[in-house]
Order: C-alpha cells, then structure tokens, then sequence
C-alpha cells in the first residue's frame, strides 16, 4: 500500500516542479525529488518531516549543483555506508580532485600499518673508554638517534632540546664525569626495543647492544654467507650482520660482512642537540676536549655504556597531532620515516613508494589517485570521493582503528574542525580537513542519530565565494546524514 505520505510529498514536488519550469526552461537536470532545489521546496510549504534523510540529502546535493559558490566549481561528494558496502548518496564520486590535506589520512594509516601505533624512536646518551677517580671521562660520549620526527619541537608532548639537554647534564653529573677526553660522536640506529619483523632494506646492520647500526648497502653482497633466522634473539655475542636479503627478500644473517659503501640516506642524526649538549657541557664548567663527530656506519664500534635514554612520543601520539593540527612539517616527516623503516633510505621518493605499495597492498582504488607528497600541499594530489571513502571504510576493521579514528578532529570540539557545525553535527562529525587557496575539503566519519557509522567525503576545488560561507554550506549539505 503507498503511504499518504508519498501522495502528499508526491503531491508538493509535481506542483513544484510544474512552477520551476514555468520560471526556467533551461536546467538540464530531471526535475524530481533529487533535482528540487531546497529554497523552492522551503517556499512551498513541504514540511522537512515529509522527506526522509536521503530525500533531504539529494535535494542539498542538487540545490548546490547551480548555487553561486559551486556553480563554477570542481566538486565531488559521497556518503557511503561500510557495513552495506553501498552508496548512499553522491554526486560526481568518481572525478579525480585536488584533496589538500585530506592526503594525510593515507600518510597516516600507512604509517600506523607498517610501524604499530606504539612505535617509539629512541635517542640514547652513551660513554666509552673509562672514568679515573678525578671523573675524567678517558673515550667518547655518544649521542645515537633513530630519526626521531619530533625531537626536539614540543610538538605531541616531545621534550624541546633545551629540556633533553638539561636531562643528559644531570646524568652526566651523576655519573661524577668532570671533563671529556674525547669527542662527541652522533650516530643512527634501528633500536630493538620497536620488536620490528624486519629491518629497513637495503643497508646492513650490526647487531649492538639495543640497537643495530648500519655498516653497508646490501649491494654485491654474498648469498652464500646468507643464513635464516629461526628466533628472533640469538644466544652468544658473537658478531652478526642483519639485513633483509635481495635474493630472497626475506631476513636473514651473516657471520661475515666484508663492507661495501652505504649509499642510502639515513635519518639526520641528532646533530642540533649534539651540538648544543657540547655548549651545555663546556658552559657548565665540563670541558670536552673534541669535537661533534659524526659516524655514518660502524663496522667496529666501541663497548660503550648507556647515561640516559629520551624516547619519544608513540607514533598514535605523534600522529594525533598531525590529524589534529593538519601539521604539514610532522605529515612530511612521517612520510620520510616510513619510507626508511621500509626501504632503509630517508627520501621523499621512498617514502612516496613505501605509500603506494601498501595502498596496493590493501587493494586501494588507484583510478585517479596520484600520491605526490605526505601533507597534501602538492595540487598534483589527487584522489576520487568514491577512493576516499572506500578506503576509509577499509580500516573499521584492522586493530588500530580506534587510535586512527581518535586523532581526527571532532564536530565543534577538537582540532581544525573546532570552529565548525556548533549547531548539528556537533560531536557527531569526526574528520580531516583540508584547505588550499580556492580548495576546502572534508572526509572521514558520520555518527548518525541511529548510531550507525557512515563514511564521507566532500572535495570541493575552485569555489567562488568566500571560504566561510562554503564552510556554512558544506555542513548544511553534510545535516541530513545525521538522520540516516
């Protein structure tokens, strides 16, 4: 049986739409529930409680198609629903659009997938050589870092140099050291205390005390010496070398290594805070004799002893700030970060491949998507609406969600969505922004009345108008989902 419902809403938009095409003849869209504009239903009287939620949405959607902010516009729009697997409703899904920082939701789950949302870097104060009754430290003070993204700049409660500075000073005076005989020596390391599966490819690595350092490229090296790992901790203190195989791809050791040129790019290692833990020292009356050295590789490195450890925030902490803050210079670096974790050299173009292979991996839409950069300031970034939504459906289900979902800006309350939708969709939005000039863009998720869990997006390139009143608009599209 058909709902008086139907006859009335029916009922309004025949006699709407016989009053639109008296005043124009020209739209070249149907003109039926989902081509009425909104203003025309609002001054005919149809109630809103006529209309269900997705009436209400595909009406927004086509009143927005010749409004003066989207006329000229490039724009795309998706609400889907990752339970169903469905569309529920959208316009233009499938055009490639500039994503802004949107292009920080892939950089982000790629990180969280390879590393694990615990992640840590280490940056570690150590001593060789001995120290006499006097506190004369006869050897070297070692500064080894791990390419820290946050050492350094206060950012996701990170210490500020001045503060690790003052940290390493106290240990020192703790261990009664008066004067340093030698230099400071600042090197880079993969620190085993991250229980990572693998090691970064393409460098070889010895195996320190809680690190292992670099000593060489896997380049020309011996298969024949190759040898699989049947436990992750091996008894004994001999030397060995540890280093993903380009043979067989997979990890394994050597008892020899005969050294060839390293010639990937490591992360920095910690030079700024070296230098500055020299100044400290000399300052407060702890004279050292050398230099800031820096050691690229160390084939044979010294006994040494640890003086104190900073860590980091974990990388879920580390990424909440980036989501949170759209903070480009973190997004960059996580980029960096990953493509060494994964191919061993610290470049833009590693970190780019290490994206793409694990959104490969995951079975992402690549029709129009080009990843060029980690933040999304590139307008070569492009990605489909249907791409974004698809792939942010895809995570409800790995086991770093939760974390994932919690760094992206609340409706109204957090983060760059904390001057938006203060009337609905407050609290029930939680999504990453994204802003160039002429662009403004949102994806991420809906909480609906229901508590049912929708995933968006909304790319919107060259609008006209001022960016506050598209922000207006955009949340008076996005208020009919909330009722779905």
């Amino acid at each position: 049986m058909i709902s008086i419902k139907k006859y009335i809403v029916s009922g309004f938009i025949t006699f709407s739409v016989f009053l639109l095409g008296q005043v124009s003849t020209t739209s070249k869209f149907p003109q039926n529930i989902e081509s009425v504009p909104i203003s025309a239903v609002k001054d005919l009287g149809i109630e809103k409680s006529l209309l269900t939620p997705k009436e209400q949405l595909d009406i927004n959607i086509n009143s927005y198609i010749n409004d003066a902010t989207f006329r000229n516009a490039n724009w795309g729009f998706i609400v889907y629903d990752p339970k169903n697997k469905k569309i529920v409703s959208s316009y233009n899904e499938s055009t490639p659009l500039v994503p802004a920082s949107t292009t920080k939701l892939l950089t982000t789950e790629t990180a969280m997938n390879l590393l694990s949302e615990k992640f840590v870097w280490n940056t570690q104060l150590e001593y060789s050589g001995s120290i006499d009754e006097t506190g004369i430290l006869n050897g070297n003070l070692y500064i080894v870092g791990s390419g820290d993204p946050s050492l350094g700049t206060g950012k996701a409660g990170s210490a500020r140099y001045s503060d690790i500075v003052l940290d390493f000073l106290a240990k020192i005076s703790e261990k009664g050291i008066t004067k340093v005989n030698g230099d400071i020596i600042i090197q880079t390391a993969v620190f085993k205390e991250n229980k990572m599966v693998t090691l970064p490819e393409n460098i070889v690595w010895l195996d320190g005390n809680n690190y292992y350092l670099p000593v060489g490229s896997t380049a020309n090296i011996e298969p024949r010496n190759e040898k699989f790992l049947v436990k992750n901790n091996l008894s004994g203190n001999n030397k060995r070398f540890f280093y993903v195989s380009p043979y067989i791809h997979k990890m394994v050791y050597s008892d020899v290594f005969e050294g060839n040129v390293l010639n990937t790019k490591l992360p920095d290692a910690p030079a700024f805070l070296a230098n500055n833990f020299r100044k400290s020292l000399i300052k407060n009356k702890i004279p050292v004799t050398g230099k800031v050295v820096p050691k690229m590789t160390d084939i044979n490195p010294e006994e040494r002893t640890i003086i104190a450890t900073y860590k980091s925030p974990t990388l879920g902490e580390i990424i909440y700030e980036t989501n949170q803050k759209s903070d480009n210079a973190l997004s960059e670096a996580i980029l960096r970060m990953v493509g060494f974790q994964k191919f061993g050299d610290q470049t833009l173009e590693s970190g780019k491949l290490a994206v793409v292979d694990h959104l490969k991996n995951i079975s992402m839409d690549f029709d129009g998507l080009n990843y060029v950069d980690g933040s999304g300031l590139s307008r070569s970034n492009t990605i489909t609406p249907i791409a974004q939504v698809k792939f942010l459906s895809s995570l409800m289900k790995e086991k770093y969600f939760k974390n994932y979902f919690d760094s992206l800006p609340i409706a109204g309350q957090t983060g760059t969505l904390k001057k938006m939708f203060f009337g609905n969709g407050y609290g029930q939005i939680f999504a990453k922004t994204g802003t160039l000039n002429k662009v403004k863009c949102l994806a991420g998720y809906i909480k609906t009345n229901k508590g049912t869990t929708l995933a968006f997006s909304l790319l919107v390139n060259n609008y006209n108008g001022s960016l506050n009143v598209l922000k207006s608009k955009m949340e008076r599209l996005l208020e009919p989902t909330l009722d779905l």
